[in-house]
């Protein structure tokens, strides 16, 4: 997590100086949420919270400070330099990517082009979801993940704001460089959404490993293919599966000799049986480790990991 002064100033004016003022611990903090004509909102550490105009930290949203659609339309011009056409191509994805890792996810009105989003107008939210990155926290995971023959085929089960990428992104840190007892690999990242690496302009603002190459803001699928064609990845991960592409190349990935490391939402390993297109994957015993993630201890925590057959390691 970067400071606060990183986090402040990608707001104009009045909110920057409420954030200043704040007493907010910024290594919890996960979101900032804008809403025209409505409480500004915070979430930290698991938990809601509420920011009044002076600065004070709130539980209940009745002394909120109601965010403006004018601070809305200057945030938006501040975190685009005043070009947002430069961000067109991500905008309408629903999200900017900012300096740090951090993205920024907008909604409004959608401007079409054919049956396909071209951009985001008269927008009316902003959520900026802060990138975290906790160096250590797969220490006690990994040893879980490989045995004689190599790393495992991973998958990481977690519900939304449950850690998973964090995880994922330690993972692949460690994987990549090596530990004691270890040999570093090659692993290819596909970052669909600059989640894992936090890629600014290409350049991953996280620590993701000396031996690791990446494919930005690509869908999974297609990037999956770019990877093992040119930069013959020997493991290869990726955040949130689900798509139908998404299991094809996975299965492409298998044939040509990558050990795949990847995430999902869900609650547990019958939640992702009752998937029909991650079924299959299980039945099929593809995955060799099963990491179950959940909210016990705050996000991140770890409840059990499992093998190809579903039994507790």
């Amino acid at each position: 997590m970067k400071d606060k002064d990183e986090i402040i100033h990608f707001f104009p004016g009045h909110i920057r100086e409420m954030l200043e003022q704040a007493e907010i611990d910024f290594e919890q903090l996960q979101e900032i949420r804008l809403r025209a004509h409505k409480p500004f909102l915070l979430r930290m550490g698991g938990g809601e919270y509420f920011l009044s105009g002076q600065g004070e930290v709130l539980k209940e949203p009745e002394r909120a400070w109601s965010v403006t659609q004018k601070e809305l339309r200057e945030t938006m011009e501040l975190v685009g330099k005043y070009s947002l056409y430069a961000y067109e191509d991500e905008l309408k994805q629903g999200y900017l990517t900012l300096q740090g890792g951090h993205r920024l996810g907008v909604s409004g009105k959608a401007v079409l082009e054919g049956d396909k989003v071209k951009s985001i107008r008269y927008i009316s939210c902003l959520n900026l979801r802060l990138s975290h990155q906790i160096i250590g926290c797969g220490d006690k995971v990994l040893p879980f993940l490989y045995d004689e023959t190599g790393l495992k085929h991973t998958l990481i089960i977690s519900p939304p704001r449950g850690g998973k990428t964090t995880l994922l992104r330690d993972l692949v840190r460690q994987i990549s460089n090596g530990t004691k007892g270890l040999k570093g690999s090659t692993v290819g990242v596909v970052d669909e959404r600059s989640e894992i690496c936090g890629c600014f302009q290409g350049i991953p603002a996280n620590d993701v490993g000396i031996r690791t190459d990446v494919m930005d803001a690509c869908p999974k699928a297609e990037g999956m293919m770019m990877l093992i064609r040119s930069m013959a990845p020997e493991v290869l991960a990726v955040d949130e599966i689900g798509r139908e592409e998404d299991i094809r190349a996975m299965e492409t990935a298998l044939f040509c000799g990558c050990r795949l490391l990847a995430t999902v939402h869900g609650s547990s390993l019958e939640d992702i049986r009752s998937k029909p297109l991650l079924k299959r994957l299980v039945e099929e015993q593809i995955f060799e480790r099963y990491v179950i993630m959940g909210y016990g201890m705050g996000p991140g925590t770890v409840w059990k990991i499992l093998d190809e057959r579903g039994s507790v390691l």
